[in-house]
C-alpha cells in the first residue's frame, strides 16, 4: 500500500488549547494554515500525517482563540483623540481636568484646545461644571471638552463667541444648558455640533497617523477586526485606500453617517466588500446618553423630574433613512439608549421588517429597555450590539438616574441575548477602555478594574463565558454578514487569532484582568508579538 502525499500548508499550530468558536464550541490542539487561512484542525499528530508546513508554531501550552471582534468603536476617532485631544479620562475634579489641560497645552500649542473623557460623575459634587473655570485659564483660546459619553460638550466663552452661540440659540435634538440666566458652556448632543462644526477638520496625514495608531494598540489588545460606528465618506475611502496599499491591515466593518455623500455614494449603489473593508449599513442616532440626561426616557429622571431626555432625530427621520436602507439591502445601526427611544426604534423596525427576516438590523447599545419591549427583538430577528463595560463603567450613579424599579431592565444582556439566542458586544472605545478581556470580564463577572463591588452588579444579567467569548468572535462577525468568513477558527475562514497567557474560560474570576495578549496574528502572519513589540 503506497504512502500518502502530504498537503503543503504555510503553517502548523501546535501545543495549546484552540477554542475553534464554532456552533459547537469545538476545542482542538493543532490547526494548518494555508493562504491565510484555516486549512484544518484537530489533533497534533493528525496534522502531521496529513500536511508538511513551511513553518510551524508552539503555542507552548498557551491558549489560542479567534482574534477579538470589536463590534462597537470608533475606530478612526479613538485614534485622532489620541493625536489631537487631552486625555481627560478618570479626571477626579474639575482642577484635575485644568491640571492636564495646561499640560497638553504646553506640549501641543495649538489655536483649540480639545479634550475627551471627562464625567462629573467621578467629581465630589457630580453637578456639570461651569464655563468660568475655562474662561479664567483660557481666555483666548477656544476650549471644547468632549464628556466620556461623547453626548455633551463643556466648552468656554470663547468657543460660544466663535460659534455665534447666545442665550437664545436653540437647536433640534439638543440643548444649551443654562444657569441664573446665562449659559453654562455646557452642550447636549446636537448642541454640540454648532462648535464643532467650526473647528478645523483634522488633516489627511494626521488621520493617516490616527488609523495606523489605531490599528497597533488594537493589535497589542488582540482585536483583528472592528465595527467602526459612524463614518463620513472621505474617511471609507481613506480606509480602503491605505488597506489596498497593505498600509492599514485591520478589517472594519464601516457603519456609514447618514450624509448626502454616503447615501449617493455608497448605499444606492450597494453593497461594497473586499478582504479588510465592508461597507453594508448605517448608523443613525435616536437619543443621547444617560451619564448626560440626554437618554430619552419614558418617564422622568429619577434624579431631575422635570427631564425625561431628548430624541436627536425625530421617529419621521428614523423612518425615512431606515426605508431608504431597507431599499437598498442596507443594514441599519440605530443608537439607543433610554426605554424611550428604544421603543421608538423597535416600532420603526417593526413597521418594516417581517418576522423571520435575516436583515439584522441592529439597535446599538440597548442599555434601558421597557419589560414589555423586550420580545420585540426576538419577534423581528432585531440584534442587541450591546457593549458589556457600559454596566460596569455606569453602575455607581445608574441607579440614582433610573430609580429602583427601571435599573431592573437596564443593561439586561442575559435577557437580551434570550430574545434571539445571540448577541453581538464591543467596548465602544474610546468611550470606555479598549481592551475586550475587561469587557469580557464585565460580561461574565459585572464587576469593574478594580474587581468590585464583591458580588458583582446585577449578576442575573451576567453572560456565561462561553456566550461572552462568542458575542466578541462570532456572533460579532455575525452582526455584521461576516460569520462565513472570520470570528471563529472554522476550515475556510481568515487565519486570524490570538494567543493569551490564560484561559478567559476557566481562569479564577478575579484573574481575569491579568490576562495578557501574547501574540496576534492576521490571515496567517504575525502582526503584534508581546516579546518583541
Amino acid at each position: 500500500m503506497g504512502c500518502r502525499m502530504k498537503t503543503k500548508v504555510d503553517l502548523i499550530v501546535y501545543n495549546s488549547k484552540v477554542y475553534i468558536c464554532d456552533d459547537r464550541f469545538s476545542t482542538a490542539e493543532s490547526f494548518v494554515v494555508s493562504d491565510g487561512k484555516i486549512q484544518d484542525y484537530g489533533s497534533y499528530s493528525m496534522m502531521l500525517s496529513k500536511y508538511t508546513a513551511s513553518s510551524e508554531l508552539d503555542g507552548k501550552g498557551k491558549y489560542i482563540y479567534p482574534g477579538f471582534y470589536d463590534a462597537h468603536c470608533h475606530f478612526l476617532g479613538y485614534g485622532i483623540n489620541k493625536s489631537l485631544y487631552a486625555d481627560l479620562s478618570g479626571a477626579a475634579s474639575e482642577n484635575e481636568v485644568i491640571e492636564r489641560l495646561l499640560a497638553f497645552k504646553s506640549e501641543n500649542p495649538q489655536y483649540w484646545i480639545q479634550g475627551r473623557g471627562w464625567d462629573q460623575n467621578l467629581w465630589e459634587a457630580k453637578e456639570f461644571p461651569d464655563k468660568s473655570i475655562l474662561d479664567s485659564y483660557f481666555p483666548d483660546n477656544p476650549v471644547y471638552l468632549i464628556r466620556v459619553d461623547g453626548h455633551a460638550a463643556w466648552v468656554n466663552s470663547k468657543a460660544l463667541e466663535l460659534a455665534g452661540i447666545d442665550i437664545n440659540t436653540q437647536v433640534s435634538g439638543g440643548l444649551f444648558m443654562i444657569e441664573n440666566g446665562s449659559l453654562k458652556g455646557i452642550l447636549i448632543d446636537a448642541a454640540m455640533e454648532l462648535v464643532r462644526s467650526i473647528i478645523p477638520e483634522a488633516d489627511r496625514k494626521t488621520k493617516i497617523n490616527a488609523l495606523l495608531q489605531a490599528q497597533s494598540d488594537c493589535f497589542k489588545e488582540g482585536i483583528t477586526s472592528v465595527a467602526d460606528a459612524g463614518l463620513a465618506y472621505e474617511d471609507v475611502l481613506l480606509i480602503d485606500s491605505l488597506q489596498k496599499s497593505n498600509n492599514l491591515l485591520m478589517r472594519i466593518y464601516a457603519m456609514l453617517e447618514p450624509s448626502e455623500a454616503n447615501i449617493n455614494n455608497f448605499v444606492k449603489n450597494g453593497i461594497f466588500k473586499t478582504d479588510r473593508l465592508n461597507v453594508r449599513s448605517i448608523k443613525l442616532y435616536a437619543d443621547g446618553a444617560l451619564g448626560s440626561r440626554g437618554a430619552c426616557l419614558l418617564s422622568p429622571y429619577s434624579d431631575n423630574p422635570s427631564n425625561s431626555g431628548i430624541m436627536i432625530n425625530d421617529a419621521a427621520y428614523l423612518l425615512s433613512c431606515c426605508e431608504i436602507a431597507k431599499e437598498y439591502g442596507y443594514q441599519v445601526c440605530v443608537h439607543a439608549i433610554g426605554d424611550s427611544a428604544n421603543r421608538q426604534v423597535l416600532n420603526i423596525y417593526a413597521s418594516l421588517l417581517h418576522e423571520n427576516n435575516d436583515l439584522r438590523w441592529r439597535i446599538e447599545h440597548a442599555q434601558v429597555i421597557h419589560p414589555d419591549d423586550f420580545k420585540l427583538f426576538g419577534k423581528y430577528n432585531i440584534i442587541p450590539s450591546v457593549q458589556t463595560k457600559h454596566a460596569t463603567s455606569d453602575m455607581n450613579w445608574a441607579m440614582t438616574r433610573l430609580g429602583n424599579e427601571r435599573i431592573k431592565y437596564a443593561y439586561a444582556y442575559k435577557k437580551l441575548l434570550e430574545q434571539n439566542g445571540w448577541l453581538c458586544n464591543g467596548t465602544d472605545f474610546p468611550i470606555e477602555d479598549i481592551s475586550p478581556i475587561m469587557n469580557f470580564y464585565a460580561a461574565v463577572i459585572r464587576k469593574d478594574a478594580a474587581c468590585l463591588p464583591e458580588e458583582g452588579f446585577q449578576t442575573e444579567n451576567a453572560l456565561s463565558r462561553k456566550d461572552a467569548l462568542l458575542s466578541m468572535t462570532l456572533w460579532a462577525a455575525k452582526a455584521a454578514f461576516e460569520e462565513n468568513e472570520k470570528g471563529s477558527l472554522e476550515k475556510g475562514k481568515w487565519a486570524d487569532f490570538i494567543i493569551l497567557d490564560n484561559n478567559l474560560m476557566e481562569a479564577a474570576a478575579d484573574s481575569i484582568p491579568l490576562i495578557q495578549v501574547i501574540t496576534t496574528y492576521s490571515a496567517g502572519q504575525c502582526i503584534y508579538n508581546q516579546n518583541i513589540n
